[in-house]
C-alpha cells in the first residue's frame, strides 16, 4: 500500500484493516458469490447486525444497501415526498438535496446559511411532509447539535425527518429516534472505498410510501416497498455490491471491538487539538468559529494561501483536502476520522506552526 496518509474529507485513509479483509473476502471468493445464496445471506446478515450495534440502530428501523448517499437522496424523494419538503442547507451537501427535490418537481423551500454560523430560523411550513437535515456538513465543517435536531422533532412530531449522516457515524454521537430515515457512504468515516451507501427507514416512512404509492411510481426495484420485502430476508433487489457489504461488516465489527465510546472519545481529542493548533496559528483561521457548530471530524480552516499549506503536507507524505466550492480557494480541509490515529493528527499539528 501507499505510504501517504490521506487526511482528505473523502475518500480518506483506508481503516487498518482494510487490506486484511479485502485479502481474506478474494480468499473466500466473495466477490463470485451468487446474491442468493446462503453464504450471502449469512454475509449481509452479519454486516446488519453489526451496523444495528454499532450505531445503536433501533430494532424497528429497517437497513438497506444503496450505490451511494446520493442515491439515498433520490430514493427519499422518489419514496416519501408526496409534494413537498423543507431543507435546512448549510453547505454545498446539504443544498444539493433541496435541488435534486426541486429537479424532482417537489415543492422545495430551503433555509440556507452560507458563512459558518448557526441556524437562527427553524420555522417549518405547514405544507412540507419532509424536513432535510446534515448531521455533519463536509463542504463547511459544521455540525447540528443533537439538542436542535431533538427539537425540530419534538417541534415536528408528523412530519419526517431525513438526516444526513455522512461523515459523521460512528465517530460523532447521534440519536436516531429523533429522526426517521437516515442516510450515509461508507468512504469517510469507516475508512472503504467508495461505492457503498446505506439507508435507514423507520415504519413511518414504510406507511408514507405506501400512500404514495396508491398515487404515482416510487421507482422500480429500488423502491422502498421492494427493498423491504428483500430485507425482511437479509436479501437486496439486485446483484449488490457483495465485496463492499462484506468489508463493511468486518469494519463494523472491529469498530465494535474498538468500542464505540472509544471512538467518540478519540474523534474529540484529535478534533480539539486541530482546532487549536489551527487558532494559534495566524495564517488559518477556523471557518466555525462557534466550537457548539465545529465538525469534529472534517476541520475546515480559512487560510491566506491554502496551496502553500497543502503543498507542504503533500511533500511529507500527507495529503489534506482543498476547500470545497465557492471555498475552494480560500479553506483547507482536515479529515478525523477512525483510521487516523492520534499520532498522526499529532504529527499534523507538528507541522503546521512551521508553514509560515
Amino acid at each position: 500500500m501507499s505510504n501517504k496518509i490521506y487526511l482528505t474529507p473523502g475518500p480518506s485513509q483506508l481503516f487498518y484493516t482494510f487490506e486484511e479483509h479485502f485479502k481474506k473476502a478474494l480468499f473466500l471468493d466473495i466477490p463470485s458469490l451468487s446474491h442468493r445464496s446462503k453464504d450471502f445471506v449469512s454475509i449481509l446478515k452479519h454486516t446488519t447486525d453489526c451496523l444495528r450495534g454499532l450505531l445503536e440502530i433501533p430494532e424497528n428501523y429497517d437497513i438497506f444497501f444503496l450505490n451511494s448517499a446520493n442515491e439515498a437522496w433520490d430514493r427519499i424523494i422518489q419514496n416519501l415526498v408526496i409534494n413537498s419538503s423543507h431543507h435546512f442547507a448549510n453547505g454545498a451537501f446539504s443544498k444539493k438535496f433541496c435541488d435534486f427535490a426541486l429537479m424532482y418537481g417537489i415543492r422545495a423551500s430551503v433555509n440556507k446559511v452560507e458563512d459558518g454560523k448557526p441556524f437562527s430560523n427553524f420555522d417549518i411550513p405547514e405544507e412540507a411532509e419532509l424536513i432535510g437535515l446534515t448531521k455533519n456538513e463536509t463542504s463547511m465543517g459544521f455540525t447540528l447539535p443533537e439538542n436542535e435536531i431533538e427539537s425540530l422533532r419534538q417541534q415536528n412530531p408528523d412530519k419526517l425527518i431525513a438526516l444526513d449522516i455522512v461523515s459523521a457515524t460512528p465517530s460523532i454521537p447521534i440519536n436516531l429516534q429523533n429522526v426517521d430515515t437516515a442516510y450515509f457512504s461508507v468512504q469517510k468515516a469507516f475508512g472503504m472505498p467508495p461505492g457503498l451507501g446505506i439507508w435507514i427507514c423507520n415504519q413511518k416512512c414504510q406507511e408514507q410510501a405506501a400512500k404514495k404509492s396508491d398515487l404515482v411510481s416510487t421507482g422500480s426495484y429500488r423502491s422502498l416497498d421492494n427493498l423491504k420485502k428483500l430485507a425482511d430476508k437479509d436479501q437486496t433487489p439486485e446483484t449488490p455490491n457483495m465485496l463492499s457489504i462484506y468489508l463493511l461488516g468486518k469494519i463494523a465489527e472491529d469498530m465494535l471491538g474498538v468500542g464505540k465510546q472509544k471512538i467518540i472519545n478519540d474523534t474529540v481529542y484529535k478534533s480539539t487539538l486541530l482546532y487549536q493548533t489551527i487558532d494559534d496559528h495566524p495564517k488559518l483561521k477556523s471557518f466555525v468559529t462557534d466550537p457548539s457548530y465545529q465538525s469534529k471530524t472534517t476541520i475546515v480552516a480559512h487560510a491566506d494561501n491554502p496551496s502553500k499549506f497543502i503543498s507542504h503536507f503533500r511533500e511529507k507524505g500527507l495529503i489534506i483536502g482543498s476547500g470545497y466550492g465557492a471555498h475552494k480557494e480560500h479553506h483547507i480541509r482536515i479529515a478525523n476520522f477512525p483510521a487516523h490515529s492520534k499520532e498522526t493528527i499529532e504529527m499534523v499539528c507538528d507541522i503546521l506552526p512551521s508553514i509560515e
